[in-house]
């Protein structure tokens, strides 16, 4: 049924005179809170079905949108609110989606700062449990290893408890790995806890992502699910400032394992307050619930907001209909990433963005951040110093994102990013070569502040994009797949860091092998990256529905373009003035008119 159809439907419904059937479209569509409630009452308002007649409806600035949340006011009326003890709330929405970003982003100050503590406790750990070097490789890769088995439990516990129950199943997790971290007692009891702390990152970062992603605004989510990697970056920091708080006392690497407990006890707690994603409540049938939380976290007073949730109501109707309809399979959902063109575009699209981003090798240097110091000549407690200055430039390469990523936008970020911290790869196989140990610590610093300053914008995407990418009612089960390649992929760079090393030398692993990577990412990039920079998860759906071709056709004549202005020396252009306009919200917009 078109909108139009519909608003006819209505004009004989209602005594007002933009009822009338002579009316406009656009007199139609202007009616006042008193029709609305008129035409709720009524039973008049339209069901609308298509995700495009939807878009169009909410473009022209349709009723239909304030007619939906008026019935749902109507129908809180009568069911009345529903407030717990943790239900928090506050007089401007806003303020409450920094607060639920803030707790659930604590999960990456978690998932970062347990990477980076075991750097520390490394130096001291293997020789008090008398570990092997390939025990004590085991136990660095025990967490991504557990973290793969989180990604496995994350389908069922998103789908059946919802993100905000996996968050802190996560947290309960993460303490328990902590506790038994910091007193094991032999090689067994120390990889246990690993695997158990892993659990908890693999459930986690699949699950903050995405719940980040589902509740903030199209304008912020970039940023607010950029900031998860810098909470990451922030925890690695703090967990090699937590370990050299820690290195002169007695039992050291115990206290530098178990300080994680202090932060996963306070996410826990903080994330009782916080309310389920809406996208989760609408994509299970509990529209009201949805709309509760929405009024919550993001308000109804905007013209953006009640359309948005307008057109997340219509999209997942629709998908819930395709699957019933057999155009999707309901008892074994995975089966649609093989059958789907849309489906299928997303998961080869997430996960080739993870494997850029893991092997070009962060992780493995950053878990050996201490070693690898200790081998150009830092004595024990200076490796875990310098260590600082590897996770510090991580850190600081993550702030750009957070605050540009939805400027410049995720594929012009991603190719400008990646030529970067391969020039960092570049210098750190060279200072292998350097004759003299201030030289070769000189050359390798310059390389690694490069290399992690670059990647820590990098790494942004590969959180961003897994997050966005998948339709609503897949999208448990393709961040599964997305979250276990990504600890998967950590684990088989970090447990074979060292042989690989041995056999390809320092310089073979860094510049052949990561290096390699990266170029061959960057024309993958420039190819077949899409950009889903200021649009809904709705609008995002509509892009992944276009065949791969058309896709490689547009960047590629994008490229060219790009090519030629920079040939041309017109680099403002290409790096300033050239990034498409960012969209105003209706709300700006209509701000904007009032003020000529």
């Amino acid at each position: 049924m078109s909108s139009e159809k519909d608003a006819k439907t209505l004009a004989g419904a209602g005594p007002h005179a933009h009822h009338d059937g002579n009316a406009t479209y656009d007199e139609r569509r202007r009616m006042s809170a008193g029709e609305i409630q008129d035409a709720v009452r009524a039973g008049s308002v339209p069901n609308v079905h298509s995700q495009k007649e939807a878009f169009d409806i909410a473009k022209a600035g349709g009723w239909e949108a304030d007619a939906l949340i008026e019935s749902l006011e109507q129908e809180i009326r009568e069911t009345g609110e529903q407030k717990g003890f943790f239900h928090l709330e506050f007089a401007n929405p806003k303020h409450f989606t920094w607060l639920l970003v803030a707790f659930a982003s604590m999960g990456g100050l978690l998932s970062g700062l347990d990477q980076s503590l075991i750097s520390g406790a490394n130096l001291f750990l293997p020789v008090d449990l008398g570990l092997t070097t390939q025990q004590n490789s085991l136990v660095n890769s025990g967490m991504p290893l557990g973290a793969v088995g989180g990604a496995l439990i994350l389908a069922p516990c998103n789908e059946i408890l919802g993100r905000r129950m996996s968050i802190i199943i996560s947290c309960v997790l993460y303490t328990i790995g902590g506790a038994l971290e910091a007193g094991s007692v032999n090689y067994g009891m120390i990889i246990a806890a690993r695997v158990i702390l892993g659990f908890g990152v693999g459930l986690e970062g699949g699950t903050v992502p995405v719940y980040v992603a589902e509740t903030v605004e199209r304008k912020l989510r970039g940023n607010m699910v950029s900031l998860y990697q810098f909470n990451i970056a922030l925890g690695e920091v703090l967990g090699y400032a937590v370990a050299a708080m820690f290195l002169s006392v007695p039992g050291n690497w115990r206290y530098i394992l178990g300080s994680s407990l202090v932060f996963s006890t306070i996410m826990g707690i903080g994330m009782l307050f916080m309310p389920e994603s809406p996208r989760f409540l609408m994509h299970k049938g509990r529209t009201l619930d949805a709309y509760r939380v929405w009024r919550r976290i993001r308000g109804t007073r905007e013209i953006e907001s009640r359309e948005e949730f307008f057109v997340m109501k219509v999209s997942t109707e629709q998908e819930e209909a395709e699957v019933a309809a057999g155009g999707g399979s309901r008892r074994f959902p995975w089966l649609d990433f093989f059958t789907k063109p849309r489906a299928r575009r997303a998961i080869v699209y997430a996960n080739i963005m993870i494997f850029l981003g893991q092997f070009t090798g962060i992780n493995a240097i950053m878990y050996y951040m201490s070693v690898l110091m200790h081998q150009i000549g830092f004595n024990a407690y200076n490796a875990n110093y310098m260590s600082l200055v590897g996770g510090g430039s991580l850190l600081i390469g993550t702030i750009p994102a957070i605050f540009l990523m939805e400027t410049c936008g995720r594929r012009f970020w991603a190719i400008a990013m990646l030529p970067g911290f391969l020039l960092g790869l570049i210098i750190v196989g060279i200072s292998y070569h350097m004759k003299g140990t201030v030289a070769t610590e000189g050359v390798y610093l310059t390389g690694l502040i490069i290399y992690e300053i670059f990647f820590g914008s990098y790494a942004c995407l590969t959180w961003v994009i897994p997050a966005e990418v998948y339709p609503t009612y897949l999208r448990s089960y393709g961040m599964t797949t997305s979250d276990g390649w990504l600890f998967l992929s950590s684990f088989i760079v970090t447990y074979n860091f060292t042989g690989m090393q041995e056999a390809m030398t320092p310089t073979g692993l860094a510049l052949g092998f990561y290096g390699g990577i990266a170029v061959l990412g960057w024309f993958y990039q420039i190819f077949f990256m899409p950009e889903t920079k200021d649009k809904t998860l709705e609008e995002i759906d509509l892009i992944f529905q276009q065949p791969t071709m058309d896709l490689v056709r547009q960047n590629a004549a994008s490229s060219m373009q790009t090519t030629k202005d920079l040939l041309a020396f017109r680099w403002k252009k290409v790096f300033i003035t050239g990034h498409s306009v960012r969209r105003e919200s209706i709300v700006e917009m209509s701000e904007r008119k009032a003020e000529f």
